[in-house]
């Protein structure tokens, strides 16, 4: 019937290795539905493609002569929101992860990603989701994770500076001062001073009051600071 068609997926590719482009041409030429509209060699080749192509993905290598893959992506995202942007990159480590994240990419994979994943990554993101591979996506997890526990110490005992926070948190798992002075690397006179203005601010009478109340506010569960 007429207007049953689905339309094609128009993918723009941004990658400053030929042979790579190649390969990634010949994997969606060969899938139906997809349609490569352009490529681009650098970011900023890329940026000017998705705004005069508006292609539905780019498949964006991270870094580039010039102007870099996140780069590109942020300025794209900012001009063209609907844009589906999948990083596809060597660098696996937190802060490429996290850079392309911030800048607006809906999906992170590694150039050593299975044909079949490369695939459901495009898909995934021209229907406007976000996808990562499981390594990354373990990232992601561990990194929220602990974004949610900082964000819950921040949110305590705001009379408290960060370091008196960190010391009260080793004192709920019962430390002594010594041990918080080896562990943080401080003099044990400047730990005892800590102590001291943490038992102040809490205006509790002693240690035993501090772990107390810091193990009512959820601190001391074993998971160290």
């Amino acid at each position: 019937m007429e207007g049953t068609e689905k339309e094609h997926l128009r993918i723009l590719l941004a990658d400053d290795h030929p042979m790579l482009l190649e390969g990634l041409i010949s994997i969606l030429q060969s899938e139906e539905g997809f349609e490569v509209v352009g490529q681009a060699a650098d970011g900023q080749e890329a940026i000017r493609l998705a705004e005069q192509l508006q292609p539905d993905v780019i498949l964006m290598d991270f870094k580039m002569p010039g102007k870099s893959g996140v780069d590109a992506t942020q300025e794209i995202i900012a001009t063209s929101p609907h844009i589906g942007i999948l990083i596809l990159t060597m660098f696996d480590d937190d802060m490429s992860v996290f850079s392309a994240m911030r800048a607006g990419a809906r999906g992170y994979l590694l150039k050593g990603a299975r044909r079949e994943e490369i695939v459901r990554a495009i898909r995934t993101v021209g229907d406007g989701e976000a996808i990562f591979s499981a390594t990354i996506a373990r990232k992601m997890m561990f990194y929220f994770d602990a974004m949610t526990k900082d964000m819950h110490r921040n949110a305590l005992f705001p009379q408290l500076t960060e370091r008196e926070k960190e010391i009260l948190e080793w004192i709920a798992i019962n430390l002594s001062n010594q041990e918080i002075s080896q562990r943080l690397g401080l003099s044990l006179k400047t730990v005892r001073n800590n102590v001291s203005n943490i038992l102040n601010k809490l205006q509790v009478a002693d240690r035993t009051q501090a772990i107390i109340m810091a193990r009512e506010a959820g601190l001391g569960n074993g998971s160290g600071a």
